[in-house]
């Protein structure tokens, strides 16, 4: 059995209130600099063979704070990598509002494609993919993931068979760390959104 524990990344300068995206150069603020340090605290003594990262920058600072007292070199994936905002990418939520295709993507994005980027379903596709390749590599070990809320969302609704449509439902804060394990029968769901202790 392949453990995975999907970490979101720390707090940022605009979150909740940009689309960052993949916009480069969006790093921890202090709050979420502090996050981190608790987050890698919170691993601190577990058995990790591995720690992957998306490549953004605010997810690289994360995974450090993990990786670093483990002695271990952080593996940038890009299947982990956050969603291709295309044109929404560095945009404000506020101005986003009104446009009625940013809309119709957080009710129905199943069935909606981001305008030059892509769609939740492709997401799904290559973060499950990338979990799947990791537990053939990784067979019987326990795998950091740092990523982001919407792919890591992606993750957990896959393993619980949740439509895509309602996953805004499910709760994935800043240096929280959701568990899948992923073994012969298939995967499951350990945990989602934790902030406490992680075994």
């Amino acid at each position: 059995m392949t453990t995975f524990f999907l970490v979101r990344h720390g707090s940022c300068d605009g979150l909740g209130e940009m689309m960052w995206g993949r916009t480069a150069g969006v790093c921890l603020n202090n709050e979420g600099k502090a996050q981190a340090q608790r987050l890698g605290e919170r691993f601190n003594g577990l058995e990790l063979a591995a720690v992957y990262s998306s490549p953004l920058e605010r997810a690289l600072e994360t995974a450090a704070a993990i990786a670093r007292p483990a002695g271990i070199e952080i593996k940038q994936h890009q299947a982990f990598n956050e969603i291709d905002f295309g044109e929404w990418s560095g945009k404000s939520l506020a101005g986003l509002a009104g446009d009625d295709r940013w809309r119709r993507f957080n009710t129905q994005r199943s069935v909606t494609k981001i305008p030059g980027g892509e769609s939740f379903l492709d997401v799904q596709a290559r973060v499950v993919s990338g979990l799947e390749q990791l537990s053939e590599h990784h067979d019987e070990a326990q795998l950091v993931i740092v990523s982001h809320a919407d792919v890591i969302k992606a993750a957990v609704g896959y393993v619980t068979a949740t439509p895509i449509d309602l996953l805004q439902r499910i709760e994935i804060s800043p240096c929280s760390v959701s568990t899948i394990a992923i073994d012969k029968h298939g995967p499951r769901l350990l945990g989602v959104n934790n902030r406490s202790e992680l075994v």
